[in-house]
């Protein structure tokens, strides 16, 4: 028996790839096919079942492609209902790969078909459970994301359910039970999952707050339904791609890797009024990019900021990329359902720039450089765009917090006279936010460069955090 966790981290999604006897199934597949088809042909195994735990919100799922693609058949827990042949599965039903089972519990709660997949190896001994979205490493999923698909399914019932799948479902399991979730880290189907990406069920029941046997429904419901953040925008449209279904990724791919001059693709920008993405690094783009371009870079959450700024998944978009790396910024795309893409810079912006096309770059300080301008000038207008929580825990005192998710509503906060200073954590969000307010009109910002990692090594500012009030604890 081989088990494989395959872990994305852009998307913090963990997919896996179970095999016995030549027999292979896969748990929650991305959408690209080749990584999960590559393993079975290398161990000359043929892909049986691809196992879906629920209908993903973060990603369009690849079990499609990979069904159409090695005769698989697709599996869902009870309830769902995709507009496609799939297997539903009934509460309890065994399926056998090679010398091994996997059993389908239904655990509704996160979403109303959420199942989780538990392994039985050879001699009948439970090894291991896949627990998708129901049970993460030091949280559970958020159970208020399916109202925004079906209004009736209120984020008090979902909670509800989930309560009862982790006690009655989850919790009579053996401790020796490994783990493994369809999350880590960085995604936005919990509250505060562990950097962890699995663990045994027996030390979960002792840290996870979710599965103490002392929390009784009313204060769990109240527990996991507080502080959820408004989920990406796009969650909702990548649910209905994976009901309803998508077009192949080859079919996007080979419709999106389209080379244009620099006069073709100045051409088609402005007769489609496409979005021009550039993903190269944030301190690469500072020096130099097309104008009104949108700087999302590859080497950060590139899919899930593409999808929390960008609400149109059919918005037309050309990329600006470095050389070799227009495929890659497809396939990211497609992951979160942008399959509009439609033409890449042909030389990329060096080429551009041969031609005497304008250009425009981003006005940096240092971090030193700003302190002694903040001392001497408090009045000014300075943005931290992390996130809400990230602010709270620490920050520079008389910093206004404007959140990069929430940047095109709060625009008004901007000064229009007089220079904006913009700083995140590290650089990577503070450009894509000067790079969004620059195409809306705004050149009076600047980036603080480093973002706040450099500012708390100058040591020459006041810094504080929230401190919860006496009366909350």
């Amino acid at each position: 028996m081989k088990v494989e966790q395959i872990y994305t981290g852009c998307l913090a999604e963990a997919a896996y790839y179970i095999e016995s006897e030549g027999e292979v199934a896969i748990i929650d597949p991305l959408r690209e096919t080749k990584p999960y088809i590559d393993r079975a042909e290398r161990n000359q195994a043929q892909i049986k079942y691809v196992f879906e735990t629920h209908f993903h919100a973060d990603f369009v799922s690849g079990h499609l492609d990979l069904a159409a693609k090695t005769g698989a058949k697709i599996v869902f827990g009870p309830n769902a209902k995709p507009a496609y042949e799939a297997i539903i599965a009934e509460d309890g039903q065994v399926f056998k790969l090679g010398k091994i089972s996997i059993k389908v519990l239904h655990t509704p709660g996160h979403t109303m078909e959420s199942s989780c997949y538990l392994l039985i190896d050879e001699n009948g001994k439970e090894v291991a459970i896949f627990t998708g979205d129901t049970l993460f490493i030091g949280d559970v999923g958020r159970p208020d994301l399916a109202q925004h698909v079906i209004a009736d399914l209120t984020q008090e019932k979902l909670a509800s359910y989930l309560y009862d799948s982790l006690r009655n479902k989850i919790m009579p399991l053996s401790d020796d039970l490994i783990v493994y979730p369809n999350h880590g880290a960085g995604s936005a189907c919990g509250k505060n999952m562990s950097k962890e990406t699995t663990d045994t069920l027996g030390n979960q029941k002792k840290v996870n707050y979710a599965l103490n046997p002392a929390l009784m429904k009313e204060q769990f419901m109240k527990e996991i339904l507080t502080g959820l953040t408004p989920p990406p925008a796009y969650f909702p449209k990548n649910v209905l791609m994976n009901i309803k279904g998508y077009e192949s990724l080859d079919t996007v791919i080979n419709r999106s890797t389209q080379a244009l001059s620099p006069k073709a693709f100045e051409t088609v920008a402005q007769e489609l009024d496409a979005l021009i993405l550039d993903v190269r690094d944030a301190a690469v783009f500072a020096k130099g990019f097309i104008p009104k371009a949108i700087n999302i870079g590859l080497e950060g959450q590139f899919a899930t900021w593409v999808g929390t700024l960008v609400p149109d998944l059919k918005h037309s978009i050309l990329l600006v990329t470095e050389k070799g790396k227009e495929e890659e910024a497809i396939i990211r795309l497609a992951r979160v359902g942008y399959d509009n893409c439609i033409g890449f810079l042909e030389g990329g912006f060096e080429a551009w720039e041969k031609t005497g096309k304008p250009i425009d770059q981003v006005q940096s300080i240092s971090a030193e450089e700003f302190s002694d301008l903040f001392k001497q000038n408090p009045e000014l207008a300075y943005f931290d765009v992390r996130r809400r929580n990230e602010y709270l825990s620490e920050h520079v005192v008389g910093i206004e917090n404007l959140p990069l998710e929430t940047l095109s509503a709060n625009m008004a906060l901007l000064k229009k006279e007089g220079l904006n200073y913009i700083h995140c954590a590290g650089g990577y969000r503070s450009m894509i936010a000067i790079s969004i307010l620059k195409a809306r009109g705004f050149d009076n910002v600047v980036d603080i460069s480093g973002g706040f990692s450099a500012i708390k090594k100058v040591e020459k500012l006041p810094l504080t955090a929230y401190v919860c009030p006496t009366s909350l604890l």
